[in-house]
């Protein structure tokens, strides 16, 4: 009986606990499916902000209806409905027009992004001190510099915050000192790219919590031992970025305490001294970045051994190899990917310690001192990881080594070496993924090998100035599709261009400058893209090809063997800014429509746009030498028709492009006279117009030509007086006006008709100057007296003397007084009249 009475109680408290748990479900359910709303107060703050702002893209198109809750980029609190999160970078870049203050009407908001909207700005920050919530606020590129109170006194009002980015901001003003702290627990403070022009504020070092701080490119300076002096305090610190700046002088042993750092960047400033051996200490640090300073002084174990998770380490120095490299083969850091040195020096003997690095995948050795021959057993070693390879600008000398196989490199940079010997014939298969290769400034020899043109990834191959023989490889093909500079100039490469070039669609840049090539240009290169085509010096002929496209932004074409005429469908090139036909056999008359230009008038039309990885070389005559252009050959504008048998005369139309820095006419066959609006040309700074047979007067508009630094005129049949004046009067030598038998006037010797005859120059004294000043006084009164007795006579004594002139006069006195009389009566009657004084 007690047995069945015990079951009976378990079989009732199992299911009243089975229907408990059932209700508690049910509960829990009915709980989910409540939807909670967001307030209405911040909804209208929302919707006040999109109201304000332009949403072209339509990011904010889901902003409608009554629960904001369920707008994109809106969070809520699940239970409150409070907007805790606004943004979340889903509208980036995309919003312009001023941020609504009534964002402040948040007070639970913990996320605020709005980075990267670039056309967005705001008038006031005080909208942001109401956010007390706030933990998150990313505004990088809004504009904030529009604000009238100091944005620093807001952000101060933030208790919570804890990531702050403000890069990009156009703001100015970086307080020195705050009267208190409030945001102590910033983890992050990103303050890049703003221009501050002040030192580091000291309040800075008071965020013990900071594990990030970014001052790239702020514009702020100060020696970097009294601005970092308490550097120490922020021991947290994982990240520091102070690139861009104008700090100076060494590095303060404190950087060493930062235990916690991982990356640390002081490029771009003006540092010197050498790298303190308390680097020794940061053995967290994965990245290194030491750019474009003043370096000097030696590195040895001591600061780098310890750094056992270095990955990226890249320095640079501009005191020409003044930081020595003293670093036995262990005492490198030995986990290196990526490896940057510039003008330091490492040599002259190859760096040991390289071939022992596990896993490199960027090599840069620039201007080290290498010396010698790289080791054989260097290459196995590290080969296989490698995707960039740089050893250029060094001594290193001897062949290309057979061994060099980098199925993985992508670019290979090897020039300004004493490379010799020939150029791997199977280099498509050491290198299968090649896209960069510049061997460029060595000594190679030999052909170049077919191979080359079977490398499908290739972008980029120069070969200049070395001593290259034999023909171009004749088998290009469609396969090299990315293929988009070829520059293997100033090398002895024989035989015709191949058409087979044609093939290379994206192919933009062409310089096969002083070789031997001969032939014409084949027409198949109208396939290309072609905007830099250099070809001078060489022993091409035929006619210009009329096929060039309107995007070509330079054509150099001097010292061959062209004939005819210049085409008239070139009229087109309207981003053209260098023309270089000198030295040709062309004849006929210059085109009347250069002034179509426009990239020689227009500074607004860039004809030319850099390619990564590749600076274009060009020898231009300009200032009466030739001179070898590269990086600033892009600004460049010029015209070299010279050398050639052009005739007619120069056209009016060239007077137009007002940019055009060089204008070379000279020796041809041109007639008429220079064009009087030549003063227009306020950028020309070489007019050489010589050996031609111009005529007539040299326009006084050339005094306009205020930049002019070379000017030939010399063996033309020009005549007249010389201008002066502005930039002329500092072309003071003769023979610029040679050969033009009838100019005068300075500098020649000759005088022009009414210049008062000279001996030359005297030299007097204070009281020669002064009895100077009393003989043309004298003159002065003496001419005042003669003139009134001249003018007098010349008329009174006519009058007495001719009586047929006297009666003349007064007749005509008389009735000169008559009319005068008769009209001022009629006036006086007529205003009588109207004045109501007449009666009738």
């Amino acid at each position: 009986m007690m047995v069945n009475y015990n079951h009976t109680v378990v079989v009732f408290l199992l299911l009243s606990l089975i229907f408990k748990l059932g209700s508690c479900t049910e509960n829990q359910s009915q709980t989910n499916n409540v939807t909670v709303k967001c307030i209405q107060s911040e909804r209208e703050a929302l919707v006040r902000f999109k109201a304000g702002v332009i949403d072209f893209p339509g990011k904010l198109s889901s902003w409608f209806g009554e629960d904001c809750c369920q707008w994109k980029g809106v969070k809520c609190d699940n239970e409150s409905g409070d907007v805790k999160a606004s943004f979340s970078g889903d509208v980036n870049a995309s919003l312009s027009g001023e941020i609504s203050p009534y964002l402040g009407n948040l007070p639970s908001l913990t996320h605020l992004n709005l980075e990267g909207n670039y056309n967005l700005f705001t008038k006031n920050l005080d909208w942001v001190s109401s956010l007390s919530s706030l933990q998150k606020l990313y505004m990088g590129e809004v504009k904030i510099n529009h604000t009238k109170a100091d944005w620093l006194h807001a952000i101060n009002m933030l208790p919570s915050l804890l990531e702050l980015s403000l890069c990009s901001c156009q703001l100015e003003h970086l307080p020195s000192s705050l009267t208190f702290l409030n945001f102590t627990s910033l983890v992050v403070l990103d303050l890049s790219y703003n221009s501050f022009n002040t030192s580091i504020p000291q309040w800075l070092f008071n965020l013990t919590s900071l594990t990030k701080l970014d001052l790239t490119f702020t514009n702020q300076g100060g020696k970097i031992l009294d601005s970092f002096g308490r550097l120490g305090r922020l021991g947290s610190l994982q990240y520091l970025y102070l690139a861009g700046n104008h700090f100076y002088g060494s590095i303060p042993a404190s950087f060493g305490n930062l235990s916690s750092l991982n990356e640390l960047d002081l490029s771009y400033n003006e540092m010197n001294g050498t790298i303190p051996e308390s680097f020794g200490q940061l053995s967290t640090l994965v990245k290194l970045y030491l750019l474009e300073n003043s370096w000097e002084g030696v590195i040895t174990e001591a600061q780098l051994m310890n750094l056992i998770n270095l990955e990226e380490f890249m320095l640079t120095t501009n005191k020409n190899q003044s930081l020595v490299f003293n670093v036995t083969h262990d005492g490198f850091p030995p986990s290196l990917k990526s490896l940057h040195l510039e003008g330091c020096r490492i040599g002259p003997k190859f760096p040991l310690w390289l071939k022992f690095q596990s896993e490199p995948t960027y090599v840069t050795l620039r201007n080290v001192g290498i010396e010698g021959t790289i080791p054989e057993e260097w290459f196995p070693m590290i080969s296989a990881q490698l995707t960039i390879l740089d050893l250029s600008n060094n001594q290193i000398k001897g062949n290309l080594p057979h061994q060099l196989v980098f199925p993985n490199v992508a670019k290979l940079f090897l020039q300004s070496n004493l490379f010799s010997g020939p150029i791997p014939s199977n280099i498509s298969d050491l290198m299968p993924n090649l896209q960069y290769l510049d061997l460029s400034e060595n000594q190679l020899s030999g052909t170049i090998p077919l191979s080359i043109s079977k490398i499908k990834h290739l972008n980029i191959l120069v070969l200049r100035r070395n001593n290259l023989s034999g023909k171009l490889p004749h088998n290009w093909n469609e396969s090299q599709i990315g293929l988009r500079v070829v520059d293997i100039s100033e090398n002895n490469i024989c035989g015709k261009i191949p058409s087979s070039m044609g093939f290379l669609g994206n192919l933009s840049i062409l310089v096969l400058s002083n070789n031997n090539l001969s032939g014409e240009i084949p027409s198949s290169l109208q396939n290309c893209s072609i905007v830099s085509m250099d070809l001078g010096g060489n022993h091409l002929s035929g006619n210009l090809p009329s096929w060039i496209e309107s995007n070509i932004f330079m054509l150099r074409l001097r010292s061959n063997l062209f004939n005819g005429t210049i085409p008239k469908k070139w009229c087109n090139l309207y981003k053209l800014c260098i023309l270089d036909l000198a030295q040709n056999n062309l004849f006929g008359a210059i085109p009347n429509c250069f002034n179509n230009f426009t990239a020689m008038v227009d500074q607004n039309i860039f004809g030319y746009k850099p390619i990564e990885n590749y600076t274009e070389k060009a020898y231009i005559v300009t200032k009466g030498r030739e001179y070898e252009y590269d990086r600033t050959l892009q600004f460049v504008t010029c015209i070299d028709l010279s050398g050639n048998s052009l005739t007619g005369g120069i056209p009016i139309q060239i007077t137009s492009l007002t940019r055009l820095g060089t204008l070379n006419l000279s020796m041809n066959h041109l007639i008429g006279s220079i064009p009087k609006n030549i003063g227009n040309m306020r950028w020309l700074e070489t007019l050489d117009l010589s050996n031609n047979s111009l005529f007539g007067a040299i326009p006084g508009s050339m005094s306009s030509l205020t930049s002019l630094v070379h000017l030939n005129l010399s063996f033309n049949n020009l005549t007249g007086r010389i201008p002066s004046g502005n930039q002329l009067q500092t072309l003071i030598d003769a023979t610029i006006y040679k050969g033009n038998p009838l100019l005068c006037g300075s500098p020649l010797l000759t005088k022009c008709l009414g210049d008062e005859a000279s001996d030359g120059p005297t030299i007097t004294g204070v009281d020669d100057k002064q009895g100077g000043d009393d003989y043309e006084r004298i003159w002065f009164y003496a001419s005042i007296g003669l003139g009134f007795v001249v003018g007098f006579w010349s008329v009174c004594g006519t009058l007495l003397l001719k009586k047929s002139w006297r009666h003349c006069y007064f007749r005509f006195y008389d009735d000169i007084k008559d009319r005068i009389s008769l009209l001022i009566a009629l006036k006086v009657v007529h205003l009588k009249m109207i004045f109501g004084l007449e009666k009738n």
